[in-house]
């Protein structure tokens, strides 16, 4: 039997190369507490990603929830239930409200059309999510939050390295959140960081990621701890100077599905984006199973039966969640219920052989009937 491929696979350095990257810290003993490794780190993240402000944190889902915490929001946030736990759970771990808003068909984004109708006098903020690299209508969402006066914080944990019309992804919204989790399309191991406008917004999430201490002798506010240590910021200096060419190296990955799986009656695929630059970090497909003959989760046992990891990315949808029992009415999200039932993403690295994008093709078309 072939090696197991799983769904994802760590984008990792040389060993030598990271042994150098991390060799001063022997010398300096200094292990974290924005030392060397995170300083220099967080200003070459700053440069790749053309933004003006960035602050690191201990991993993604801190980077969501201090960025909530720090703008000292109240009340109701419209958000979508097709995303991972930690959106939603960011949400309520602050003392918010979330409020779900249906999704596209053709992006799983947050449809747009549907935004204002669920705004109230509670709504504080939006916080859309950009899924699988295909970005958010951010035009209309911010003219809404513009007309509305609400912040909107993008969760942007899939996007790392996009841009749209030329312009770092992390530039909109008054902040956007990414992961650099080991499963992401660059990692720092484990890691996040937070795009932000306004220098204020800087200031409470150093505080709020470093126990509101400001100084040896002063503690301002009340804060938690999600400092990215030394060796996850090496990690990241070595990544960061080869994620282009990883990103390139997945894009033929992609090409390679396409070219097996485009045009299939019953598989609905994501389409390119005007103007936004992939980093084809997902490849999603969604089964109609009367067309196709087989449902998603036939298609996700044969694989797994051959040793090839599929996820069901995302299911169950958040507003479904059992620490939510009875909350929400997921029949306020049929387009997203619809998709989460349906949907599978395909294992998708750098380095998977194309010969065993073939094979999980094969696979998947042998379903048919």
């Amino acid at each position: 039997m072939s090696e197991q491929i799983l769904v994802t696979r760590s984008s990792m350095p040389t060993m030598e190369e990271y042994i150098e990257e991390i060799r001063p810290i022997w010398e300096s003993h200094w292990l974290t507490n924005m030392g060397e490794k995170h300083e220099a780190f967080q200003l070459e993240l700053q440069k790749y990603m053309g933004v003006p402000n960035v602050e690191l944190l201990t991993n993604g889902h801190m980077a969501l929830e201090l960025s909530l915490q720090a703008m000292n929001l109240q009340g109701e946030v419209i958000t979508t239930p097709f995303t991972f736990a930690s959106t939603t759970h960011a949400i309520v771990r602050n003392g918010l409200e979330p409020v779900f808003c249906d999704i596209d068909p053709e992006t799983y984004t947050m449809d747009v059309t549907r935004i204002e109708r669920l705004i109230t006098d509670r709504t504080c903020a939006i916080l859309p999510v950009h899924v699988y690299g295909n970005i958010c209508n951010m035009e209309e969402i911010e003219r809404i939050a513009h007309k509305y006066e609400l912040k909107v914080v993008y969760d942007a944990a899939h996007t790392f390295g996009e841009t749209y019309k030329g312009r770092g992804i992390g530039n909109f919204g008054d902040a956007s959140c990414f992961s650099f989790h080991a499963t992401k399309v660059f990692n720092t191991i484990e890691g996040g960081a937070v795009c932000y406008r306004d220098p204020e917004m800087g200031r409470r999430l150093y505080e709020l990621k470093n126990f509101g201490i400001h100084g040896p002798e002063e503690v301002d506010a009340v804060g938690a701890n999600a400092k990215m240590n030394e060796f996850c910021a090496a990690m990241g200096l070595c990544n960061l100077r080869h994620v282009d060419e990883e990103i390139a190296k997945r894009k033929v990955v992609v090409e390679r599905y396409l070219e097996h799986l485009e045009g299939v009656e019953g598989l609905h695929l994501s389409r390119p984006q005007p103007e936004v630059r992939s980093n084809y970090a997902y490849f999603p497909v969604v089964f109609d199973e009367k067309l196709f003959g087989a449902s998603r989760n036939e298609v996700d046992d044969a694989l797994a039966k051959n040793g090839i990891g599929a996820r069901k990315y995302f299911y169950p949808l958040t507003n479904t969640f059992e620490c939510f029992h009875n909350k929400y009415d997921v029949d306020e999200t049929p387009v997203a219920l619809h998709v989460a039932k349906r949907v599978l993403t395909l294992p998708l690295y750098s380095d998977l052989a194309l010969e065993d994008v073939d094979r999980i093709c094969k696979i998947v078309l042998e379903l048919r009937r």
